[in-house]
C-alpha cells in the first residue's frame, strides 16, 4: 500500500471531521438548552482533537493535510445550517443522523481499504468515540 493512498484516504476522513465540528457550530448556536449545549460543545471538542490527531498522522505519513471540509463539505454544510430543526429534540435527532450515518457509517467505507495499521488504530479510535457520541445522544432523546 501506497503512503500516498494512505494520506488520501486520512484526508478525506479528515473532511468529515471538519463537517461534525462544523455540524456542532451551527446546533451550538441554536440551542437554548445550557445542558445539551455543554454535551455538544464537549463532542465539537472530541471532533477538534480527531481533526488535529488524523492532521498529525498526515503530516507524519509526509503529506499535507486539508484545511477544510472541501468544497462540497462546504456548501452541503451552507445548506444544512438552514435545515436545523426549531426544537432541542430535533437537533439531538439531527446530530444523532449525523454522527451514525456520515461521521460512523461513511467513514468506515471510506476507510476500508488503503491505510496502514498505526493509521488504522486512530481511526478505530475516533470511530469508537463516535461511538459513544451516537449512545450518548439516544440517551438525551429517553
Amino acid at each position: 500500500m501506497k503512503e500516498e493512498n494512505v494520506i488520501d484516504t486520512l484526508n478525506e476522513f479528515l473532511k468529515g471531521q471538519y463537517m461534525g465540528i462544523r455540524s456542532y457550530e451551527h446546533f451550538i448556536e441554536k440551542l437554548d438548552d445550557g445542558l445539551i449545549k455543554k454535551q455538544f460543545q464537549t463532542m465539537q471538542q472530541e471532533h477538534k482533537q480527531h481533526a488535529l490527531q488524523v492532521a498529525e498522522r498526515i503530516q507524519n505519513l509526509g503529506g499535507t493535510p486539508v484545511s477544510s471540509e472541501g468544497v462540497v463539505g462546504s456548501v452541503q454544510g451552507f445548506i444544512s445550517q438552514f435545515q436545523i430543526p426549531d426544537t432541542t429534540e430535533g437537533m439531538i435527532e439531527s446530530a444523532k443522523k449525523g454522527e451514525s450515518y456520515y461521521g460512523i457509517g461513511m467513514s468506515e467505507e471510506i476507510v476500508r481499504g488503503d491505510l496502514d495499521q498505526e493509521s488504522r488504530q486512530l481511526i478505530e479510535k475516533i470511530l469508537d468515540k463516535d461511538r459513544q457520541h451516537v449512545q450518548i445522544l439516544n440517551e438525551m432523546l429517553h
